[in-house]
């Protein structure tokens, strides 16, 4: 059953919101690529006391009609736009890609099962029923050099991992919990010359652990899926393991992560809630 009518009203923006262990969206729908996504609109769409309130937004496109997707269309129909709260845009998101994939089947755009979404960093693989969890391949990640963040003062060491967007992953022996990260994070601009998720994380046992993140562009966030694919990367190279599951605890819930020992790929598995729609007016 769609959740929405697939078309723009004549006053307003057509929106649906929804969010992904608490990482939240708003899903505007744009078949025919005729809004005008500005960063001056997504920051005020994003605003959570004048506008809906969200940490980015996922414009829903045919990816024949849009340049960066047009050569995935034979594979992957509907291109995920997504950007962050502050206007600027970004390769991916683990999350977002979950949530996208719910309004697809729930709008009626896509069949329950498994199918693919083009990305900024290429088509990916979901597998989604009805109801329940969604699981994203998000691909394989690149793991780089270590390198470091600084925020308020502190300094924190970390493995830099690609998940189609830039992730720092550190490893801490203190609770994250009562890390104060508030401040923008100051990162090495020669690595990380578009800024950079910064991830970090407590061990609790080999399968387990605890993660907090600064996303670019956003700030803190109760989770982030491609964050969650980087930690499991970096919690790879740190067991020497080359296939493993680990369950992660983030802010808004937990996540499993499978890393797939024949192909590299790392999947994401969590819940994807649509819980709103309406028409925004103040565009």
């Amino acid at each position: 059953m769609a959740v929405v009518d697939f078309t723009q009203p004549a006053d307003g923006i057509g929106f649906v919101k929804g969010h992904g262990t608490r990482n939240d969206f708003v899903v505007l729908p744009d078949a025919d690529a005729t809004l005008d996504l500005t960063p001056a609109l997504v920051t005020a769409i994003c605003d959570r006391r004048s506008g809906i309130g969200a940490d980015g937004v996922l414009r829903v496109v045919r990816s024949e009609l849009e340049p960066d997707a047009v050569a995935m269309a034979g594979v992957a129909p509907w291109f995920m736009d997504y950007r962050n709260a502050d206007g600027s845009v970004s390769e991916t998101c683990g999350n977002g890609l979950r949530v996208f994939a719910r309004y697809l089947v729930d709008a009626g755009l896509a069949s329950a099962g498994r199918f693919a979404i083009a990305t900024r960093a290429g088509a990916v693989t979901v597998d989604i029923e009805e109801r329940g969890d969604v699981t994203v391949d998000m691909g394989a990640p690149a793991v780089f050099d270590t390198s470091v963040a600084l925020i308020n003062g502190v300094k924190f060491d970390g493995l830099h991992v690609s998940m189609g967007n830039p992730h720092l992953v550190c490893f801490l022996d203190a609770d994250v919990n009562s890390l104060d990260l508030t401040g923008i994070p100051e990162v090495d601009a020669a690595v990380f010359p578009n800024g950079v998720n910064v991830e970090f994380v407590n061990v609790v046992d080999p399968t387990h652990a605890i993660m907090r993140v600064h996303e670019r562009g956003v700030g803190e966030t109760q989770s982030c899926g491609s964050g969650a694919c980087a930690v499991a990367a970096a919690l790879a190279v740190r067991q020497n393991a080359a296939t493993g599951e680990w369950i992660l605890d983030v802010p808004g819930g937990g996540l499993t992560l499978t890393l797939d020992g024949s192909n590299g790929h790392v999947s994401l598995r969590g819940p994807a809630v649509l819980v709103a729609g309406g028409h925004w007016f103040a565009g």
